[in-house]
């Protein structure tokens, strides 16, 4: 299971492919009830807690477990989101690119 830290953690190591998306993204993480913000829009890197009202690009909400294991690249994101695991409000586009970056790891 993935805390609110540990995902900020992770996408600040991740920071230098973040910075391309130049989007805002909020990732709510349901179990927990509570929610990330990626805000790639300014020159600088923006991850933070977030709350749902965040005005965004894309917001993507799935569990801290089903979380977690697509960032140990144990859970494809196109498997995910056709098996319902993972849900996107907003621009699927988005949700897509940012899948690409986090993968180019």
């Amino acid at each position: 299971m993935v805390s609110t830290d540990e995902l900020i953690s992770a996408m600040l190591a991740r920071a230098p492919a973040l910075r391309r998306l130049g989007y805002k993204v909020r990732i709510d993480i349901s179990d927990l009830d509570e929610s990330v913000l990626l805000d790639a829009t300014g020159s600088q890197l923006d991850i933070r807690p977030a709350s749902p009202e965040d005005e965004v690009d894309t917001a993507l909400r799935l569990s801290a477990a089903d979380l977690g294991k697509l960032m140990a690249g144990r859970l494809n994101p196109m498997l995910a989101f056709s098996t319902g695991r993972l849900r996107v409000e907003g621009s699927k586009g988005v949700a897509l690119k940012l899948a690409n970056l986090l993968d180019e790891d």
